[in-house]
C-alpha cells in the first residue's frame, strides 16, 4: 500500500512541469499536446512492457532488455547534453 501511494504521489509529481513546458512552448495548444505526450508515453509504456515479456520468453533472459534500456538511456542523456533551447526567460 505504501509503495502504491508513494508511486502515485511521484508519479503525478511530473504532471505539472510537462503540462507548464508544452504551455510555454505551445500556448493555448498545449493542453493538446500534452494529451498526445501522455498517450505516446502510455503507449510506449505499454509496448515496452510487451516487448520485454517477449524478450524473455524468447531468450530466457531479461538481460537484452536491460542492455536496450540502458543504451536509450545513454542516448538520451547526450540528447539532453547536446539539444540547445531558447534560453530567455518567459
Amino acid at each position: 500500500m505504501a509503495f502504491a501511494v508513494l508511486f502515485g504521489l511521484l508519479d503525478v509529481a511530473t504532471v505539472p512541469p510537462t503540462l507548464a513546458l508544452c504551455r510555454v512552448h505551445f500556448g493555448s495548444d498545449g493542453v493538446v499536446v500534452f494529451g498526445w505526450v501522455n498517450a505516446a508515453h502510455q503507449l510506449s509504456a505499454g509496448t515496452m512492457a510487451h516487448l520485454g515479456g517477449l524478450t524473455r520468453d524468447l531468450t530466457g533472459s531479461y538481460d537484452p532488455v536491460w542492455v536496450g534500456a540502458g543504451a536509450l538511456c545513454a542516448g538520451a542523456a547526450v540528447l539532453a547534453v547536446v539539444v540547445r533551447g531558447d534560453r530567455e526567460e518567459r
